[in-house]
Formats: structure tokens, C-alpha cells, sequence
């Protein structure tokens, strides 16, 4: 941990939220400090989409609805993120938006020195497929880790058009390559069809456990809180999210929408029961700003990259609440 006193964000009350330079939630610049905890970047690229385009304009829309952020204190969690640890904005990571494998070299290089046994990395996409990469990077550090994967599509499938890297094959891609924890790893949010009944299958052979959208309906969020963390127990843990897991009338803007996701709220109360876990990486990913209305994908988004910050910083604090303690202090 740094051991100057952190730097925080624009103050809000002298500057107004529109004004200044577009960092995330208006944090300083990675050069403006001399140290730092945590980093956000982002990771502009989209080519590995297999649907509707535009996620290479993600990180910049996202840092645009960060401004409506107070970031000073997080009452649910009851952490001031921004003045217990130094968070900076690292700006973009620079890759070519024409060829798949040399992006993610480019992503993995940039990413690694922002990366070390007590600095943590927040990503946003981007597309999906940037999460690879991200692992890549984490696992010079960490080894292999846990994930945890909020989406409503499994992300496991072998190739598209014999391509073997795109968005939806990434986490079969870091199976193979020994990145994640076997038997650790989650989907939450999984809806609608697939195009084999195999593809299940062959997602419970790579070590997933799967709550999906109606498995919420039926064991509720507290539930659901307690199991995810009764399978990731104290292990590291890699936080990927998909914001085509909530329902699209939560977050129009992204590539691949499927109806019947969660709600704003069911996500952030996912999120925050989480506290106490060991996230040593996340990311945030397929905003999609072309397909939004009224900036409400882009301002969900920057919310949750927010909540996970929060989630980070409580955890070097020791903090943890279970499911149903979350349920009982809103009752």
C-alpha cells in the first residue's frame, strides 16, 4: 500500500461534475502521483465482436457518465475508496484494432507492469475479449486464479468462424492455458439458448458452476451470494463483467443484449455480498455507447467499476458480510 496520503478525485463541490478532464470519476492522472493501489484502464478494442460493433468506444463513454459519481464514500459498503488507498486513471491501452492475437500481446504488455502483489488493475472494455489478456497479465503475479463471470452468454465455446480468440471463447482459451482455478470458477446471469445442448457439457467439464438468471428467481440474491462465496472461500479471485448481463431495458448499449437479465439492483446487491472476497483483478466490458439511450449502459457500468473498487478496498480491511446479513440490515 502507498504511504502517501492518496490524492483524490476533482472536488465536486469547486469544480462542477461536467467540467475537467474525463478521467474516471475525475481521479488523477497515473502520472500525477507518485505511487498508487489500485489503476483503471482502459482497453478500447472491439475486434474480436460477433455481433453489433462499437465496444472500442466503451471506455471513454464510461468515463464520461463516471463524472455523476461520488466516490468519496460508498454508505452500503461503508468505505471512502478514494481516500483510504491512492486510485489513479492509467488512460487507454494502445492496441491495433485489425489483427486479434497481436492485440492481445500488445494488451498483456501494457497491462503486466500495471500489475504487482499489492497493485490491482480495473479494466474496462472493450470487448470481452479483452478479459484473456487481463488474465494473462494477472498471471505473471497471482498464478492461476478464480473467476467470477457476470454475463448472459457462458463465454466458453471453442472457435467462431475457426477463429480461436473472439468474446465468446475466451475463457475456454484460459482453461487450456492453466490461468484459472479448476472447480473455483462461476457464471452468474446465464440466460437464453445456445446453439447445443453440449455446450453445457462441455462448460461443466472446464470446472464452472453456473447461477442462471431463473436459478436467481427461484434462490434469490442472498442465496446465491452465500453459494459463490462458499466456492470461492479466500482463493484470488478475477471479477469479470459483461454488462449484457443485466436486462436490456438496464443496459441497451452493448453488443449481444438477451432479455430476461438481471436488474441494476440485483447486480449491485450481487456485487456488495460479495465483500470480503479476494478480487486481485476485474474488469468491465461490451458498453457499447452507439446502442444506449440517454447514457443508461454507460452510467450502470461506471456504477459497477465503482462498487468493485469499493469491493477492493474493503478487502484489505477485512471486511465480510454474508448473503443473508445483507438481507437482514435491509430489512
Amino acid at each position: 500500500m502507498t504511504t502517501h496520503q492518496p490524492i483524490g478525485p476533482v472536488d465536486a463541490t469547486k469544480v462542477p461534475r461536467y467540467a475537467g478532464l474525463g478521467t474516471f470519476a475525475r481521479l488523477p492522472q497515473i502520472d500525477r502521483v507518485p505511487d498508487y493501489d489500485i489503476a483503471i484502464v482502459g482497453v478500447p478494442f472491439d475486434g474480436g465482436t460477433s455481433y453489433r460493433p462499437g465496444a472500442r468506444f466503451g471506455p471513454a463513454a464510461v468515463r464520461e457518465a463516471s463524472r455523476l459519481l461520488r466516490p468519496g464514500y460508498h454508505p452500503e459498503l461503508d468505505v471512502e475508496p478514494v481516500n483510504e488507498v491512492q486510485v489513479v486513471d492509467a488512460g487507454d491501452i494502445a492496441c491495433t484494432p485489425y489483427d486479434i492475437t497481436r492485440a492481445i500481446r500488445e494488451i498483456e504488455e501494457q497491462a503486466r507492469p500495471l500489475i504487482s502483489a499489492d497493485k490491482k488493475l480495473i479494466s474496462i472494455g472493450g470487448d470481452h475479449t479483452i478479459a484473456l489478456p487481463m488474465l494473462q497479465a494477472l498471471n505473471k503475479v497471482h498464478g492461476p486464479v478464480a473467476l467470477l463471470h457476470f454475463d448472459a452468454h457462458l463465454d466458453t465455446w471453442d472457435t467462431y468462424f475457426d477463429q480461436p480468440v473472439t468474446h465468446g471463447t475466451i475463457f475456454r482459451r484460459a482453461f487450456e492455458e492453466g490461468l484459472l482455478i479448476e472447480d473455483k470458477s462461476m457464471h452468474v446471469g446465464i440466460r437464453g439458448p445456445v446453439y447445443d445442448r453440449n455446450d453445457f457439457l462441455r462448460d461443466h467439464e472446464f470446472g464452472f458452476q453456473i447461477i442462471r438468471c431463473s436459478d436467481l428467481d427461484v434462490i434469490g440474491v442472498p442465496a446465491a451470494i452465500d453459494q459463490v462465496k462458499q466456492r470461492l472461500g479466500d482463493t484470488p479471485v478475477y471479477v469479470s463483467i459483461d454488462i449484457d448481463v443485466l436486462d436490456p431495458s438496464y443496459a441497451p448499449g452493448t453488443g449481444t443484449p438477451e432479455m430476461g437479465g438481471l436488474h441494476s439492483r440485483e447486480l449491485l446487491a450481487l456485487l456488495r455480498g460479495l465483500n470480503g472476497i479476494n478480487i486481485v483483478g476485474a474488469d468491465v466490458v461490451e458498453v457499447a455507447p452507439a446502442y444506449d439511450h440517454a447514457d443508461i449502459t454507460s452510467v450502470a457500468a461506471a456504477t459497477v467499476v465503482f462498487d468493485l473498487l469499493a469491493l477492493m478496498v474493503n478487502r484489505g480491511k477485512g471486511a465480510t458480510v454474508s448473503g443473508h446479513e445483507l438481507e437482514a440490515a435491509r430489512a
